[in-house]
């Protein structure tokens, strides 16, 4: 059909040179390769809404009232989390949160965090998972570490587990349970 439409157009064209120049013959290569995909075993866990950026701040009544009062945002008040060494705050944004960390104690992994950055900057992203447990179990078998070898309870009152950044593309990667 297309050699009939490409000779069609060059009899209505006589001998013009630019439709003259058009070949035809056309080659269509067909490809013989098979692509067999192996049946894939269905997921046991599924990734879910980006709950939070978590960012480490060395005044937390400061950032608070930027968010508050210069962004009009709804935030919360300070939470002590003292098995995570951190007071937190949160922002509500309505599709997702801002984090605000601020240490709590000397041994708060945001101390450490503030030396390296004293104003301050983005420490972690939290992910939702269906099934953290599950998730954990398979994320370490296929080598990812894990900060910590179970689940804690995070500032949601739900279980949550870190994952190493060097694992995880240079980000620490916070899972919570759904």
């Amino acid at each position: 059909m297309l050699r009939s439409a490409v000779s069609a157009l060059k009899a209505v064209a006589g001998a013009h040179s630019a439709v003259a120049s058009i070949p035809t013959r056309l080659t269509v290569a067909a490809s013989t390769r098979s692509f067999s995909q192996p049946a894939t075993p269905p997921a046991l866990w599924k990734l879910g809404a980006l709950n939070h950026v978590a960012v480490a701040v060395p005044d937390l009544d400061k950032a608070s009232s930027f968010y508050q009062q210069v962004m009009n945002a709804q935030v919360s008040a300070s939470v002590p989390l003292p098995e995570h060494g951190v007071y937190t705050v949160f922002v509500n944004l309505g599709n997702t949160k801002i984090e605000l960390l601020h240490p709590l104690g000397e041994k708060s992994p945001i101390s450490n965090f503030l030396k390296k950055n004293p104003s301050g900057g983005i420490h972690h992203i939290c992910i939702e998972v269906d099934n953290i447990n599950v998730a954990l179990k398979d994320l370490v078998g296929k080598g990812i570490r894990s900060l910590d070898p179970v689940p804690k309870i995070g500032a949601h009152g739900k279980p949550v587990v870190f994952l190493h950044p060097k694992d995880c593309g240079g980000v620490l990667v916070e899972l919570e349970q759904r």
